[in-house]
């Protein structure tokens, strides 16, 4: 689903402070796409 917006530098930032961080430590190895909701 889109989110009918067009991403802004600080979503990618987010996103790339998210991996970086503790709270990602249940994450192993999939595709985080940051989109907008663009890719189906």
């Amino acid at each position: 689903m889109s989110l009918g917006r067009i991403n802004q530098p600080q979503d990618m930032a987010d996103a790339a402070l998210f991996l970086a961080s503790d709270e990602s430590r249940n994450v192993t190895g999939p595709d985080l796409i940051v989109d907008g909701g663009w890719k189906l």
